[in-house]
């Protein structure tokens, strides 16, 4: 057996899955994810920041006469800096975010790819709205029919949403998921 990075592969055939295996392989996913996040949101930030701070006053600040006299120190080059960039950098995300067109593009990207818009997310959506809201689907249905109240076409739309949450309650997908859209 090895892993791979689609799942786990052998005991092919033999209806055998090892479940220490699948354990092992989801907390090495995790890990990943948590590696990737932290790296690139917290470790990255601090080294790019402070590494752009000692490029530019090393190889610019100190090579302009004026800029030095301006900047003796390096000290000060990054207090002024992160007084004036911090805050730009907020007015930068918050454009980003609220009057650019870029941050709903990539919610677009998230949804699109996100498996639990098409099927349950764990827990109390699974295991408790889901049932209740079928069931009263289904009491409806049956007090509908006893008084002659629906039509072939609603029979037909209310039985098709009755088979989506039981597909949904056992943990099946309804609509297309990763679907792959162009650019």
């Amino acid at each position: 057996m090895f892993i791979c990075l689609g799942g786990i592969k052998g005991n092919e055939g033999t209806g055998q899955v090892n479940l220490g295996s699948i354990a092992t392989l989801r907390l090495v996913y995790r890990a990943w994810y948590y590696f990737r996040l932290g790296y690139s949101t917290y470790l990255t930030f601090l080294l790019g920041y402070f590494s752009t701070l000692v490029t530019v006053y090393y190889l610019a600040v100190k090579n302009m006469p004026p800029l030095l006299d301006l900047f003796p120190h390096f000290l000060e080059f990054a207090l002024l800096a992160t007084v004036i960039g911090a805050p730009l950098a907020v007015v930068i995300g918050w454009i980003h975010l609220k009057r650019s067109r870029l941050f709903s593009s990539e919610q677009d990207i998230s949804v699109e790819s996100n498996p639990y818009i098409y099927k349950l997310q764990p827990g109390w959506m699974k295991e408790a709205w889901t049932p209740v809201m079928l069931a009263q689907l289904k009491i409806l249905r049956r007090l509908s029919e006893k008084g002659g109240l629906l039509t072939d076409s609603e029979k037909k739309e209310i039985a098709e949403l009755e088979g989506k949450m039981e597909t949904l309650i056992k943990g099946g997908y309804v609509g297309s998921p990763r679907r792959e859209l162009s650019f």
